[in-house]
């Protein structure tokens, strides 16, 4: 979809107008102007309480005047005078469902008028930016009428004059979009196979370089842990690295971490048969770094970023790793497999141990890890832990900035004990108590080379139920962060 700047809405040349309606006090200057042209009738619509401007409430007025485009839609913006980030987003997702089923191939948006609190109108333009794009995504391709999804709408304009704002909305939807679309693909499609063969095409779209290192590699570097989580697939682990180099030759790069369990039955340690099927989501992780690679490629920063995907399938076979198995890692420290079910941590400390090869400047990891970040946060933030306070810092920074929430959570020292193990160096989980907070510390011990941090996204990167589908979290943060950088 094009998206272009206009200045005022008067000089947009659009099939369809958007505009902003308070429930109470003056029209905007853009829904003014509108108004004065048709007559009055957006005065008489609210003074009369057929439209009320309440949050997110849609009217649309077809052929209001010929002086104009075809149709108006009218937005409500409630009582406010300022929204907040939330009510802003469900006042953009109310404009996206109500434009993309209408036969209008040009849409102007008068987000000028829209005020967000603590937001400049370039921090509102990127956000309206990126919410339109991702209001707009459809998962196509296995429904027989998915033809019929497609949207008329070819072009829209938002109004503004800064294009990098604009430019970096439109990128980080485009990221978010491509995560999605990984994230809700069925497992039989998206296998750690076809994640390597997404890196290859990201490679040839963008001239990134790609590493892949399938099992016979992983096998001569010594990643037993990794391979332990898949020995009980059919389909081949990977470890697929990607190289953005923006920055200057010689320069550390950023590193992003995703867990890429393409399904997760829990192994051995079998999960319950109920919504077991949104396990395919267990590689949102994945999902979002290759998100963020997409959205960076696009807007071509100076900086140097490498994304690192630990893939695999957990099942369960003869061939599986057991519960009580004891594997070596690729730090050297041994770890009890006590809960086969806790296997992301055990891909991700042989991802973390090969990426001091890179001599990273920092280092993100993001992972669906714990049932536990759920139950400690539910879905609106991201649980986030870190062994380096700027570095913390720095993600809240970008969190704020992209409207991509995360909370920071305790990574104390007293809480490693519960790891022990009898029989090995590290028990891969640590009781029932404070289980994401076990699963950052288990992390935590391969990481003491460099600035880490854990987003343990489990809680934000799908919803299930009537909605279910990937959220594209938190492509939008960590494509501010590189960008931050």
């Amino acid at each position: 979809m094009n998206m272009a700047l206009f200045d005022r809405l008067s000089t947009a040349q659009a099939d369809l107008l958007v505009a902003f309606v308070p429930s109470e006090g003056e029209l905007p200057a853009s829904t003014a102007w509108i108004d004065e042209n048709a007559n009055g009738q957006v005065t008489q619509l609210r003074d009369s309480g057929v439209f009320k401007g309440g949050l997110a409430q849609t009217l649309l007025l077809p052929g209001v005047s010929q002086a104009f485009a075809q149709a108006v839609l009218l937005v409500g913006t409630g009582k406010e005078t300022a929204l907040s980030d939330m009510q802003a987003r469900k006042v953009i997702a109310a404009v996206a469902a109500q434009i993309k089923t209408l036969p209008f191939p040009s849409v102007a948006i008068a987000n000028d008028e829209l005020a967000v609190k603590n937001r400049s109108a370039s921090d509102v333009l990127t956000l309206v930016a990126q919410w339109v794009n991702e209001g707009f995504y459809n998962f196509l391709g296995f429904k027989k009428d998915d033809a019929e999804k497609v949207t008329k709408v070819s072009t829209i304009q938002l109004q503004g004059t800064d294009e990098a704002a604009l430019a970096i909305g439109t990128a980080t939807a485009k990221g978010s979009a491509f995560a999605r679309q990984l994230g809700n693909l069925p497992g039989n499609v998206c296998t750690p196979s076809y994640l390597a063969s997404q890196a290859q095409q990201l490679g040839e779209d963008y001239s990134i370089g790609v590493e892949l290192l399938d099992e016979a590699k992983m096998e001569e570097v010594g990643m037993e842990c990794l391979l332990s989580v898949g020995r009980g697939s059919a389909e081949p682990s990977y470890l697929i690295v990607m190289h953005y180099r923006g920055g200057d030759e010689g320069d550390a790069p950023h590193v992003l971490l995703g867990k890429g369990i393409t399904f997760d039955t829990g192994g051995i340690s079998l999960k319950p048969g109920p919504k077991m099927d949104e396990m395919k989501y267990d590689m949102c992780g994945a999902a979002s770094v290759f998100g963020t690679m997409k959205a960076i490629c696009e807007l071509k920063p100076k900086v140097n970023f490498t994304a690192v995907i630990a893939a695999a399938e957990n099942m369960p076979s003869s061939c599986a790793t057991k519960p009580g198995d004891v594997v070596k890692t690729l730090s050297g420290q041994t770890v009890e497999i006590l809960n086969t079910d806790a296997e992301g941590r055990l891909v991700l400390c042989d991802a973390l141990t090969y990426i001091e090869r890179f001599k990273p400047k920092s280092v993100v990891d993001i992972a669906t890890l714990t049932g536990a970040c759920v139950v400690a946060l539910g879905s609106v933030n991201s649980g986030m832990y870190a062994n380096n306070d700027d570095l913390a810092v720095e993600l809240k920074t970008a969190s704020q900035a992209s409207a991509d929430k995360i909370w920071q959570m305790p990574l104390d020292e007293e809480y490693q004990q519960q790891l022990d193990s009898n029989f090995a160096d590290i028990g891969n989980i640590g009781g029932p108590e404070a289980g994401s907070v076990t699963a950052a510390c288990f992390l935590s011990r391969f990481t003491g080379s460099y600035s880490w941090a854990h987003l343990d996204i489990a809680g934000t990167a799908w919803s299930g139920g009537a909605a279910k589908g990937a959220s594209g979290r938190p492509v939008a943060l960590l494509t501010r962060y590189l960008l931050n950088k």
